[in-house]
């Protein structure tokens, strides 16, 4: 299932026309979306306390009540291995702080009599120990009009084949201007 973004303007119009007395097949059909989502989105809006018939036009502090619904996760409590993995951070922070790969954590961890699943000893690395991440990429401010080029390479190719025939492909440099 692909990931899809809820935009405020998308939740405002399912509210609207619901609020208006429309069925939420119709909705869907009109908005381009499943009936599911539809649905969704009608849930949160009651739950939020907004209610057909009273007015066509939903205020911008029920948009914002429903869209915080909708984003919330529902919460799930974690198992068992997350907690012996929480009982083992130090440990494991340890190891992934020297270089040891989390393939071997896990089997130090074995050793130890830990049994946790790579999956789950993966996603705590993940969330808490924020392994597998780099830096932060940093923002590059941009000099005056006229004043900058920025130079790229990236992969060409000859429109016309060569004497074998064959187009071939090669590097090139790209130079852009910063122009006003």
């Amino acid at each position: 299932m692909p990931y899809h973004e809820v935009t405020m303007v998308e939740v405002k119009e399912v509210i609207r026309l619901w609020m208006s007395g429309h069925a939420k097949r119709s909705i869907a059909q009109q908005l381009g979306l499943d009936r599911r989502t539809v649905r969704r989105y009608v849930r949160a809006a009651r739950r939020c306390g907004v209610e057909v018939g009273i007015t066509r036009e939903p205020s911008e502090a029920q948009v914002e009540a429903v869209m915080a619904l909708l984003r919330c996760s529902p919460s799930r409590p974690y198992g068992s291995a997350w907690a012996l993995c929480v009982q083992q951070r130090e440990f494991i922070a340890s190891h992934l702080k020297s270089g040891v790969r989390l393939m071997k954590v896990l089997r130090l961890l074995m050793r130890r009599g830990i049994a946790v699943p790579y999956g789950t000893l993966y996603r705590y690395a993940v969330t808490e120990l924020s392994f597998g991440r780099s830096a932060p990429t940093l923002a590059v401010a941009d000099g005056e009009p006229g004043k900058e080029v920025q130079i790229d390479t990236g992969w060409m190719t000859l429109l016309e084949p060569d004497l074998f025939g064959k187009r071939r492909r090669f590097r090139a440099w790209i130079f852009t201007p910063n122009c006003g």
